[in-house]
């Protein structure tokens, strides 16, 4: 047994912190480096595009096995590994020199990242039973903080004289000093408690409740990601930097949205919370695509963002209160269905910018997000299992 140097839990949520900096970097590395990775490959959008998707798969299949094998194994080692199968993973990919050696290291990274993923919001879920909102917005700000660094800390990579592929070796090679500090550090268990329901059984990854949440984020993520993919060409009309600088904006709504949930989301009811925020990111949203001002159209996005950024933290929070039996399964399930939900009608909006239009697309990421909120409605309808009844 690898002993405990790090016993705060301080320390344990600094990490993870670290940690989501980590794939919020890492996730934006390549579609940063687009134009950069098909060059060298002599690759297309299509091929790109199956980079995409088979990432993608690897990400959820990360979350939800790491979860399940957390319950049984405990969280140091899957997340000490997780991080270790990235750091190698994000090596391997910028030595390769062919493409399919490229795509099979990025599946590994993915799997590493999702697992990452999962077993951060594990950890918080089961380190601050009582102030689980607030620091899963912190936590998933950092994540913003890396997504939103790695596009400009590339674009000024020429200054330094780095290469892309030196970019995504060096950005492997700090994950691995993580990893080993993961090892020394307490983080909370993770094994499945011996909690029962009133009838006996353990709670099931299939309860109606938790598939309604995984539902609930799948849509979220739809709208979240839809709206960042497609924001730059639904304002083809304004200069290129105009466009770009409402994306950065969105951003930094949603970053800003999660620093403020970080400090307010413990004061409110998580369910209610994360309903209300998802009402008014798809009111913003109709009025965002609706207003004629360009102006205006980018403030309203730019509400759109902050409005979104609680909402991913606090589902996962309520996830974690009504199974806090299964911390590190049902974290690794919900973050599955959001990756569903980013692999599905992100990809349609262009098909429909195409046949009915990008407005209607983006009409379509206020529906998914409607949709969210409602399902999230339901869920409060649901009776919360007691304390009486898990013991």
């Amino acid at each position: 047994m690898v002993p405990l140097v790090f016993r705060q839990r301080s320390v344990a949520f600094a990490l993870g912190c670290w940690a989501f900096v980590l794939i919020g970097w890492s996730g934006l590395l390549v579609p940063s480096l687009a134009r950069e990775v098909e060059g060298g490959f002599g690759q297309g959008d299509v091929g790109l595009g199956l980079f995409y998707f088979v990432t993608a798969i690897a990400y959820a299949a990360g979350s939800v096995f790491g979860g399940m094998i957390t319950e049984r194994v405990g969280r140091r080692l899957i997340l000490s590994g997780a991080v270790a199968v990235l750091g190698f993973g994000l090596i391997a990919q910028g030595l390769m020199t062919d493409w399919l050696g490229f795509m099979v290291f990025g599946v590994v990274r993915s799997v590493g990242a999702g697992a990452i993923d999962g077993g951060g919001n594990g950890l918080v879920l089961d380190l601050f039973q009582g102030a689980r909102g607030g620091r899963l917005n912190l936590l998933h700000l950092f994540y913003s903080i890396g997504a939103l660094s790695a596009p400009f800390a590339l674009a000024a990579r020429d200054l330094v004289g780095l290469s892309w592929q030196a970019v995504i070796v060096a950005s492997g090679i700090v994950a691995l000093p993580l990893a080993v500090l993961l090892v020394f550090t307490d983080l909370a268990d993770g094994r499945a408690t011996p909690h029962r329901s009133a009838d006996g059984t353990r709670t099931s990854l299939l309860a109606i409740p938790l598939l309604i949440l995984a539902v609930s984020i799948g849509f979220y993520v739809a709208c979240e990601v839809g709206v960042s993919n497609w924001l730059v060409r639904f304002l083809e009309e304004a200069p290129a930097a105009t466009a770009t600088s409402a994306l950065g904006l969105y951003w930094a709504g949603l970053a800003a949205g999660r620093l403020v949930g970080s400090r307010i989301a413990d004061r409110f009811d998580h369910l209610r919370l994360a309903t209300a925020s998802a009402l008014l990111c798809g009111a913003a949203l109709v009025g965002a695509v609706l207003v004629p001002s360009l102006g205006a159209s980018i403030v309203l996005f730019t509400v759109v963002g902050f409005a979104s950024g609680p909402i991913y933290p606090l589902i996962v929070a309520v996830g974690g209160e009504r199974f806090p039996d299964r911390a590190a399964a049902v974290s690794g399930v919900i973050v599955a269905a959001s990756v569903v939900g980013a692999v599905v009608y992100p990809p349609l909006m262009g098909v429909m910018s195409v046949t009915v239009g990008l407005p209607v697309a983006m009409i379509g990421t206020a529906i998914v997000v409607a949709l969210a909120g409602g399902a999230l409605v339901l869920v409060g309808r649901m009776p919360v299992p007691s304390a009486a009844a898990a013991s």
